[in-house]
């Protein structure tokens, strides 16, 4: 027998709530990993 995961189509709408949409997700993580990245210099030029 196959795990559930197996069965999903890519096309399939994630199981995450808040997020219609694979692209979705991958977009609300780019502009996180943004949002960490312009933070770390803010606080790299806050005290050096």
């Amino acid at each position: 027998m196959k795990p559930p995961s197996a069965l999903r189509s890519p096309d399939d709408p994630p199981d995450v709530p808040g997020f219609r949409t694979w692209r979705g997700i991958y977009q609300f993580v780019f502009a996180f990993f943004v949002l960490c990245v312009l933070a770390l210099v803010v606080i790299e030029r806050l005290f050096a």
